[in-house]
């Protein structure tokens, strides 16, 4: 049966949806239905994540209800020289000439540029599929009109959210599908997928550094010649975990080894990804004197944070990280009062935290932040009593805390560093509020200071 829901409704008497992780089921908790999107924008979008190509051309070809979001992400990052738009009509379905309208309206806008780029990224949407469109041949025929441009296929389609790969799989993918084959350099590593550049403190960079591999990743690319030496990598390196189906690919496409690393707050699976890495690249792995070193860190970091917060009530979401009850367990284990996670469904790569958080600590909420009933969380919070400490922006929202970390997709942390950086960046949380709804409300966290200049 429907309901109406409207304004007048009385907010606090709604029940916000949530399930205590012990009655939790792996990897859906919440049923799928009518779904809400909360004003916290700061993960990225595919219009941001393709803006990482320097120099390209980003092409939408939607109806224009579907280009409102993309063409206001544009504007918002100072980008619209770099992005354009082919709307889609009502006629163009009725007449049959979808594949002329895309050629057509591509070549049109190329022609009409002050300055031909070098790529350019086409998003076609779900009409494109649901007409059967000759995608290929459209790119085809793209390619023999401008033999001196690098095309490749993006999509901006809904119903690709729920079977094989997701939007978000394939655009960190095409983000690599116009490397030109080049020589291969056995000292050159490509770190691939990532919205946000990978911390120079990191272990990882160090580990590849002191060993003299040279380091591309495209996220510090300043040219489309910058980008297109990133084909030279013996090794291309995924630790978010989407980014994994472009590693495979590359790996088919030019040859080099795709490594996978583990993004963990785990210190025994810290150790083991990065013993896999030294092994992959040839080299010694960690001394025990190192790994020594850094667990003492973490552990004096996440003491000196525990005794500022103290049973401070804590909250989580996975817009933080990749791994949001990997990093509750890791909390939780160190004495930490994780009282809820906000997440839609369970990674696999969280599956050990989901099955020992159930065991171990039954009564730790998880909440979504789509479910239709969320619209009310942020005013059923509104009167809450007390500090709350959130890690992730739709935390921060829906606890209505003004003291939370402001981070998105683990911010380029890696390693041992993703522990002892959020200590101090909790720390740092506690003891100085933000902004909450003037941040969150920005879209693409971290893309002003790269992919827009």
């Amino acid at each position: 049966m429907l309901k109406k829901v409207n304004a007048n409704e009385n907010r606090n008497n709604v029940e916000i949806p949530q399930v205590r992780i012990g009655d939790a089921e792996f990897p859906q908790p919440f049923r799928s239905g009518l779904e809400y999107a909360s004003p916290a924008r700061g993960t990225w979008n595919i219009v941001h994540t393709g803006m990482l190509i320097p120099e390209a051309h980003e092409i939408f070809v939607c109806a224009s209800c579907c280009l409102r979001g993309v063409v206001l992400t544009a504007a918002e990052m100072g980008a619209m020289d770099r992005f354009s738009t082919v709307e889609i009509r009502e006629h163009n379905l009725l007449d049959g000439d979808m594949e002329e309208l895309v050629i057509e309206g591509v070549s049109d806008i190329i022609n009409k540029l002050p300055k031909r780029p070098p790529a350019v990224l086409v998003y076609t949407s779900c009409v494109h599929h649901f007409t059967g469109v000759d995608l290929d041949m459209i790119y085809e025929r793209l390619r023999e009109r401008f033999p001196d441009i690098d095309f490749t296929d993006c999509y901006m389609n809904p119903i690709m959210r729920k079977s094989g790969m997701t939007p978000d799989q394939l655009m960190r993918s095409r983000l690599y599908t116009m490397l030109h084959e080049r020589e291969i350099n056995p000292r050159a590593v490509a770190i691939i997928g990532n919205d946000l550049p990978t911390d120079e403190d990191s272990e990882l960079m160090y580990m590849l550094k002191s060993n003299d591999f040279t380091v591309h990743e495209i996220t510090s690319c300043k040219s489309y010649e910058e980008y297109q030496e990133m084909a030279e990598s013996a090794y291309y390196i995924s630790y978010y975990p989407d980014a994994a189906p472009g590693g495979d690919m590359l790996a088919d496409r030019l040859g080099g080894k795709h490594i996978k690393m583990n993004f963990s707050f785990d210190y025994e699976e810290i150790d083991e990804t990065f013993a896999e890495l030294a092994g992959a690249l040839g080299i010694n792995p960690r001394k025990p004197s190192d790994i020594a070193d850094a667990r003492r860190v973490c552990e004096e970091e996440l003491a000196a944070t525990k005794e500022l917060v103290g049973d401070t009530p804590i909250a989580i979401d996975y817009t933080y990280c990749t791994r949001p009850l990997g990093l509750a367990k890791m909390l939780l284990i160190h004495g930490f009062n994780v009282q809820k996670v906000y997440l839609d469904a369970v990674s696999g790569g969280d599956k050990e935290a989901f099955d020992y958080l159930k065991r171990k600590y039954p009564d730790l909420m998880l909440e979504p932040t789509v479910h239709a009933g969320m619209r009310f969380a942020q005013t059923a919070n509104r009167d809450a009593c007390g500090k709350v400490l959130a890690l992730g922006q739709k935390a921060a929202y829906f606890e209505n805390t003004n003291h939370f970390v402001n981070l998105v997709e683990g911010g380029g942390m890696m390693g041992y560093e993703a522990i002892y950086r959020t200590a101090r960046l909790m720390r740092e949380a506690f003891e100085t509020e933000k902004d909450m709804k003037e941040l969150v409300g920005i879209k693409g966290l971290g893309c002003e200071g790269g992919c827009c200049s």
